[in-house]
């Protein structure tokens, strides 16, 4: 197979690709959404005798995905599948080719063509890597009528924008079990993602097992870590679902778990060093002057690297204040007797020490953007966290980074534990409209989303990920052009509640956290508090990280609330369009939300209260008193100045925070007075 010829072909017969993309997004509810596209007048009908066959070398992937295909496809339409696995020797209905099995790298080709005929489909790739992406594609397609289901007919040449397309998990602040990293794996695969970065090390816990150093898991880990055979066990998982594995070990900085367990490479004597129980910043680092911490890293690493067959190696290196540095007077004789004038400097020889150990190693060092320092080698590759909102100048350490000569990777806008829109982070491209050379534009691999975990558990970790990520990872996957919001907003609300059929658990355990809130009374009036709730972003939520510790309750209001919380949304847009349009529709929508609310209180009443439940009174009183005045001067179309005076005191008391989350629809309440006072008459 010529790829070449294939993408030739395709394109000549497809004239109108690239302008149906917004159309067709209307239509079929992909993401992320393809390069090229378009539709054809064909039905491949879903019964009982569709079968797959794979015609090239054996690939345990392409098999593995094949079989989790069908049975997804049966799960997804309820038909009983005469066979349940792949052909051998024979051609199936749905035929896959590809011209080689690669190694999981960079410059793994994920291209794929997909066609779907009346009887036969076929997928087209390079590498079986692009073959899994097809057939991501083709379940997406899944569709009905009232009689059977069906793929449409449908020609798609597809291949991802970026090479790098990351989601990192913390694994230190709190402890998520393998179960929790697989099926975030699966997720990932699903949306065509294909690195993932274990944030492993950090001041609240270790959580890899050494054999070389016991004491790291013995004292440092609370008894939670991954077993090597567990570290070896997700990469094979991951591996067989196209996604590479970049550990991070964070250090010299976040060591207070490190130094839990090794007390004597710390740079600060005689200091009590414990595993971290808040979150924020902290002072214990290791001490880059001693030769025994080199020992200690390079006998890690010789362990660790093993593990984890991708070249690239993450060392943290952020957020390093420096403060026990500074305190250490032997450290400060080690500055002055090497030239090193600050403690970025000194930061840097550290670094360079430890990209020389990785490099005998096989690895690529990885850090966060603070070891970009004007002495560090550009073959270390640049994890960009800071951007304009942290002082930087446009495009932030990512622009810098590739115009400085490396490779880098973008993180910055894309922090999901900030709880922002899914709207910002969608809204964010890597490279915006900043002119690069094309060797400036190579260096930049992608970007990975970032799940940091101080407010999270694995009870409510699916729902700080997911959905959001599924739209950064066509951020990623997709040409720039794709970036109509509200066609984003409708795809993803299909994509969300399918990548349940993985066991993802953000749509669930909101009933789970409200009826153990609840001790399981009526949960309905709670859930509609938290359709128009939440959680406190950018960090408000654990002010100065000091008002949760990592073993406090995390199935609180705020953690069954999510960000872009569903009522809101609508409700946002209804009043949008009546003051612009103030029509009997218009209106009508926004007083079906107006009298849901205004009877929500009566229904809240009933519950037997508890503590945790308790201080929603007020949120849910207010809500009612301002959504039933609202209501009542709209149907009667008339005011005054005491009505309006209470509604607007109620609003003014939803303003206020509640259980670590905020209302968000008091922009809307307010727009709606400000049109009541214009435009209805005063009594």
């Amino acid at each position: 197979m010529n790829q070449i010829i294939l993408y030739i072909l395709l394109v000549l017969g497809i004239s109108q690709m690239t302008m149906a993309q917004n159309p067709l997004s209307n239509k079929y509810d992909l993401m992320p959404w393809p390069k090229e596209i378009k539709e054809k007048p064909a039905k491949f009908l879903i019964n009982s005798d569709v079968t797959i066959s794979i015609h090239s070398e054996h690939s345990e992937r392409v098999r593995n995905a094949a079989v989790n295909f069908i049975r997804r496809l049966s799960a997804r339409t309820g038909v009983f599948f005469n066979e349940g696995f792949p052909l051998e020797n024979k051609k199936g209905t749905i035929q896959i080719s590809y011209d080689e099995v690669v190694t999981l790298n960079l410059k793994a080709d994920e291209s794929y063509t997909l066609n779907t005929n009346d009887s036969l489909i076929e997928i087209k790739a390079q590498t079986d890597l692009g073959a899994l992406r097809g057939l991501q594609t083709l379940l997406q397609l899944t569709d009905h009528n009232s009689s059977t289901y069906f793929f449409p007919g449908i020609s798609i040449f597809d291949a991802p924008r970026f090479v790098w397309r990351g989601l990192m998990i913390d694994v230190s602040r709190h402890f998520h079990p393998v179960n929790v990293i697989k099926r975030n794996l699966d997720a990932m695969a699903s949306m065509k993602m294909n690195v993932f970065h274990w944030h492993l090390t950090d001041d609240q816990g270790f959580r890899i097992e050494s054999k070389a150093y016991p004491k790291l898991q013995e004292l440092a880990s609370d008894g939670l870590f991954y077993t090597q055979e567990q570290i070896k066990e997700v990469v094979t998982y991951a591996d067989h679902l196209g996604i590479r594995v970049i550990p991070e070990i964070d250090v010299p900085g976040h060591a207070s778990a490190i130094l839990t367990a090794y007390p004597e490479l710390g740079s600060k004597a005689d200091y009590h060093y414990a595993i971290e129980r808040f979150s924020g910043v902290f002072d214990p680092t290791l001490n880059p002057t001693l030769d025994t911490t080199y020992v200690f890293l390079e006998t890690l690493f010789a362990e660790i690297t093993p593990l984890f067959p991708d070249k690239y190696f993450h060392i943290g290196g952020d957020e390093n204040e420096g403060k026990h540095w500074n305190e250490n007077q032997e450290i400060q004789k080690f500055k002055k007797k090497h030239k090193l004038k600050t403690n970025h400097d000194l930061q840097t020889y550290f670094n360079i020490k430890l990209e020389k150990i990785l490099n005998k190693l096989g690895k690529k060092l990885m850090g966060w953007d603070e070891i970009m320092t004007p002495d560090m080698p550009t073959s270390a590759v640049i994890h960009s966290w800071r951007g304009e909102n942290e002082g930087l100048p446009n495009g932030g350490s990512l622009i810098a980074a590739a115009k400085k000569g490396y490779q880098t990777v973008l993180s910055n806008g894309y922090y999901i534990d900030r709880m922002l829109s899914v709207e910002h982070h969608y809204s964010n491209d890597p490279i915006k409209n900043i002119e690069l050379t094309p060797e400036e534009r190579s260096r930049i691999l992608g970007g990975e989303a970032t799940m940091w975990s101080e407010l999270v558990t694995s009870q409510t970790i699916d729902s700080r990920i997911w959905p959001r990520t599924a739209a950064i990872a066509e951020r990623f996957w997709s040409s720039k052009d794709v970036n109509d919001v509200e066609n984003m907003r409708k795809r993803l609300k299909t994509v969300s509640f399918r990548l349940e059929e993985l066991e993802l658990t953000h749509i669930k355990n909101k009933a789970v956290i409200l009826r153990g809130m609840t001790n399981n009374q009526d949960i309905s009036s709670l859930e509609t508090l938290t359709n128009i709730c939440e959680p406190l972003k950018v960090y408000a939520r654990n002010k100065d990280g000091v008002e949760y510790k990592t073993y406090s309750p995390f199935n609180l209001f705020a953690d069954a609330c999510i960000v872009d919380a569903p009522d809101a949304l609508i409700f946002n847009q209804h009043v949008t369009a009546f003051i612009k349009t103030p029509n009997n529709n218009n209106q009508t929508a926004v007083l079906n939300c107006l009298y849901k609310w205004a009877a929500n209180d009566a229904q809240f009443s009933k519950l037997r209260m508890n503590p945790k439940i308790s201080a929603l009174n007020t949120l849910s009183k207010s809500l009612s008193n301002a959504s039933k005045g609202l209501s009542e001067v709209l149907q009667n179309e008339d005011i005054s100045e005491t009505t309006i005076d209470q509604i607007q005191s109620n609003i003014d008391i939803l303003s206020q925070e509640f259980m670590d989350t905020e209302v968000v629809i008091i922009d809307a309440l307010n727009k709606l007075v400000s049109y009541c006072k214009t435009n209805l008459k005063t009594n």
